[in-house]
Order: structure tokens, then C-alpha cells, then sequence
């Protein structure tokens, strides 16, 4: 690892703290709502996974927005920016549900788990750098 790098890492450690901790919060609900729609209304996978993710986007947004990385900018613009990335995010989502849980069979959740554990990779650089940027 490059010294700009390690001191890069470093010195968004606490933003990072914060985003995993909201991520982590989002997860539980992601993953509440969707057992719910799913095992509990009878929705499908896909129309379960769908749906859920308007409630998540809401709360990720919010408090992503003014905790994780503490940005008070009234700007219409990180709104759309987060639409943007949520839009892909939430075509990533389906597609991929739609791919491994009902072309392939996988269980739902397991493939839910998966679609998370890959975007949090792309997601905190970008709401750092182009949603949240001040």
C-alpha cells in the first residue's frame, strides 16, 4: 500500500466508523423488511426486494447524510446524485435477485447478503466524492 493511500485510509477511519455503523443499521432493516414481505405477506423474491428498498433508501440517505458524513447543504443536488447511485444500486439489486434466486434457485437471502456485501464497496467512495461532496 502506497503512503498516500495508508494515510487516505487513515484519515477517513472515523467517516468509515460511521458509515459501516449506518450500513450495518440498514442491513438489519434491509433484511427485516424483505423476510417480511417475502415469508410473511407471500411476495416473491423479487417483488419482496423491490419494494423493500424504498424504505432503506430513505433511511440510508438520512443518515448517511447528516451523521456518517455530517453534511448540512440544503442542495436538491446530493438528492439526486443519491437517486442516481440508488438507481443503480437498486438495479444491481434486482437483477441480481432476480439472476441467482430465480433462474438459479440460490435462497434470497444469502443473495441479498451478497448484493450488499459488493456495493459497500463502490458506495462509500462515491457518497464521499461525488453525493456528499461539499
Amino acid at each position: 500500500m502506497t503512503e498516500s493511500l495508508r494515510h487516505y485510509v487513515w484519515s477517513v477511519r472515523g467517516q468509515f466508523l460511521r458509515y459501516a455503523l449506518t450500513g450495518g443499521s440498514g442491513v438489519i432493516l434491509d433484511m427485516a423488511t424483505l423476510v417480511l414481505f417475502r415469508e410473511i405477506l407471500g411476495f416473491t423474491p423479487v417483488l419482496a426486494v423491490a419494494l423493500n428498498q424504498f424504505l432503506v433508501l430513505g433511511y440510508n440517505f438520512t443518515l448517511n447524510k447528516y451523521w456518517s458524513f455530517e453534511n448540512r447543504d440544503p442542495s436538491p443536488r446530493q438528492l439526486r446524485r443519491y437517486l442516481t447511485l440508488a438507481a443503480g444500486n437498486y438495479l444491481f439489486s434486482v437483477g441480481t435477485m432476480y439472476l441467482f434466486s430465480h433462474l438459479f434457485g440460490w435462497d434470497y437471502r444469502l443473495v441479498r447478503m451478497g448484493t450488499i456485501a459488493v456495493m459497500t464497496s463502490w458506495n462509500f467512495l462515491l457518497y464521499k466524492h461525488w453525493v456528499y461532496r461539499p
